[in-house]
């Protein structure tokens, strides 16, 4: 993938971003990025250039606190992973639209959130996500191929025909009849039935009268939904990608849920750290970022079942095979890290808005303020993502005065 430089235009939008709601912006966070590096080495290294390219699978659960880095770390991984050719579906998960304990929901939610490897300028310009544009992805690019090699339209199509028909037994026949003919329909230009086949393959539904013609005999559903996972799975290997890459994001607390909803979250887990040792999932990587392991505390089995699954702790060093990912533990030194994000977000700043801040003032707006947001570390709001908003106020301010900003003037 292409790099692109820090313009005006970025780097405005990465103040404004940063400086409103606090969290990364999908493009521009590595322009800030501190303390990630020896994690995200160890991932691309140990995982996605070796074990998961190679045909295994695994699972990470990521623990950060709410504003403590966790949709950094992700994006960063997304990144990453598009640099091998992986398809990246990343989503935050929520209690009203995508509860663990509907897997049928999070099997809509990876369809829907697909996106092959963008380069810089397809990310800041908007792109399309989903299972229907990577679909139209594949059929272009065969299409290209094709065309490029000089094959005759009419030769292309009988051979697209017999190269779409041969695509690999899926779990899912339903899924292998869908993928099949939604490329046959972009092929012969029918709109509507590509839009049909799609609405079944991003889980908005089954009507018998309509997905039957295109051999689509089964809804999505509690049952099938491991069996729609696995088969996507296959699928994005088959069409030249990598893998692919899952990247969950608790971005909410999770409410008081029932019994039973709790337990189906917990079964949900546990099946699919399972499924990561198994052969159906292979090339695949699955990533749950969490704010904290609360949910883990129960006397029943299945908690003590789980806790055994996700015990051992990733160490860049130590155990890189490790589940479970402590993002607080990356940092050695909290306030000398928010310091180096402060510093990179004045020159961010100063990008933006075509000016210099004076340097002394500069460096002690900045430290003020990282103590001062370290300070507040056992609030509601995580203090990485307090910080990069108050010192962005903070910019605003020694901007005008000319004098360095303490964090009182901020409101800490």
């Amino acid at each position: 993938m292409g790099e692109t430089h820090l313009t005006p235009e970025i780097a405005r939008h990465i103040i404004e971003t940063v400086g409103g709601s606090g969290i990364p912006p999908e493009y521009g966070f590595q322009f800030f990025s501190v303390g990630l590096e020896s994690y995200l080495k160890v991932i691309e290294d140990e995982y996605l250039t070796s074990y998961i390219r190679d045909g295994g699978a695994a699972f990470k659960m990521v623990i950060g606190m709410y504003g403590g880095g966790k949709t950094h770390f992700l994006y960063s991984i997304r990144e990453i992973a598009w640099k091998h050719n992986y398809v990246v579906s990343y989503f935050p998960l929520s209690p009203d639209r995508t509860p663990f304990h509907r897997l049928d929901l999070v099997y809509a939610a990876i369809a829907a959130n697909l996106i092959y490897p963008q380069e810089p300028s397809e990310l800041i310009g908007g792109y399309e996500r989903g299972i229907d544009s990577l679909i139209k992805r594949w059929f272009m690019d065969m299409v290209r191929r094709y065309r490029e090699a000089g094959i005759p339209d009419e030769r292309m199509r009988r051979e697209l025909n017999t190269y779409v028909s041969s695509l690999g037994g899926y779990q899912s026949t339903s899924f292998r009849n869908a993928v099949r003919h939604a490329f046959l329909a972009l092929l012969d230009k029918r709109d509507e039935d590509f839009n049909n086949i799609v609405q079944w393959l991003k889980g908005e539904g089954y009507d018998r009268a309509i997905h039957r013609r295109y051999g689509i005999l089964q809804k999505i559903d509690k049952s099938s939904a491991f069996q729609m996972i696995r088969s996507l799975i296959e699928w994005v290997r088959d069409i030249g990608y990598t893998g692919l890459v899952v990247l969950m994001d608790e971005a909410e607390r999770i409410p008081s849920m029932s019994s039973r909803q709790r337990e189906s979250l917990l079964n949900n887990l546990r099946e699919l750290i399972d499924e990561c040792g198994h052969t159906g999932f292979r090339n695949a990587m699955f990533f749950y970022a969490v704010p904290d392991d609360s949910f883990l505390e129960g006397r029943a089995q299945i908690y003590e079942a789980l806790r055994q699954r996700l015990s051992t702790v990733f160490d860049e060093e130590l155990n890189p095979t490790g589940v479970r990912i402590d993002l607080e533990k990356a940092e050695v030194d909290p306030v000398l890290d928010l310091n180096q994000i402060g510093m990179k977000l004045a020159r961010i700043y100063e990008t933006a808005y075509g000016l210099r801040l004076p340097r002394r003032e500069l460096a002690e707006t900045v430290l003020n303020i990282a103590r001062g947001a370290y300070n507040r570390r056992y609030g509601d709001v995580g203090y990485k993502r307090l910080f990069v908003q108050k010192v962005i106020q903070g910019f605003h301010k020694l901007r005008t005065s000319g004098e360095a900003v303490s964090a009182e003037e901020v409101g800490l």
